[in-house]
C-alpha cells in the first residue's frame, strides 16, 4: 500500500466539500468515499494560513502523471456549468487527488476506470489565498 502525503486544507474549502458530500446529487458518485477519506486525513487550517503553493480550492495547477508521462494544466473546481474548459472537479478522481497537495509532492491514486495514477505536482500557477481570495 502506498504511503500518502500529508494534505492541508483551508477550513472554508472543508465546509464547502463537507455541504458538496451531503447533498443527494452527488451522495453515489464513484470516488466520493475516497475523497472522503482524504478530508479525514487533512490538516484543517484557516484559509489567511494556507501557504503558497498548496492546491485549495480554485487554485490552478501544473502536474505530470508519472505513469503516461501526460503534463496538465487544469484549476480545481466546485462542480458546476460555469467552470473554465480547463477545470477539473473536486468530485473528479483526479481533482479528489489533488487537493491539499503541494508543489514538489506525488500521490499515487486511482484513476477513471481503476487506471493507477501517479500524480506530481509541478507548479500552483494560481491560488486564491496567496492572491488575498479567502473565501472563493
Amino acid at each position: 500500500m502506498d504511503i500518502k502525503p500529508p494534505i492541508t486544507i483551508s477550513s472554508f474549502d472543508l465546509e464547502r466539500i463537507e455541504q458538496l458530500l451531503a447533498s443527494a446529487a452527488y451522495r453515489n458518485l464513484p470516488g466520493i468515499d475516497a475523497l472522503e477519506q482524504e478530508l479525514q486525513r487533512a490538516t484543517v487550517v484557516d484559509p489567511e494560513q494556507i501557504p503558497p503553493g498548496l492546491i485549495t480550492m480554485n487554485s490552478a495547477v501544473r502536474f505530470i502523471d508519472d505513469v503516461s508521462k501526460v503534463e496538465y494544466d487544469m484549476t480545481l473546481a466546485y462542480p458546476g456549468p460555469s467552470n473554465p474548459p480547463d477545470a477539473v472537479s473536486i468530485l473528479a478522481p483526479v481533482g479528489s487527488a489533488l487537493l491539499g497537495l503541494s508543489v514538489g509532492q506525488s500521490i499515487s491514486w486511482q484513476g477513471p476506470g481503476g487506471r493507477p495514477l501517479q500524480l506530481r505536482i509541478l507548479d500552483v500557477t494560481y491560488q486564491p489565498e496567496a492572491n488575498g481570495e479567502f473565501h472563493l
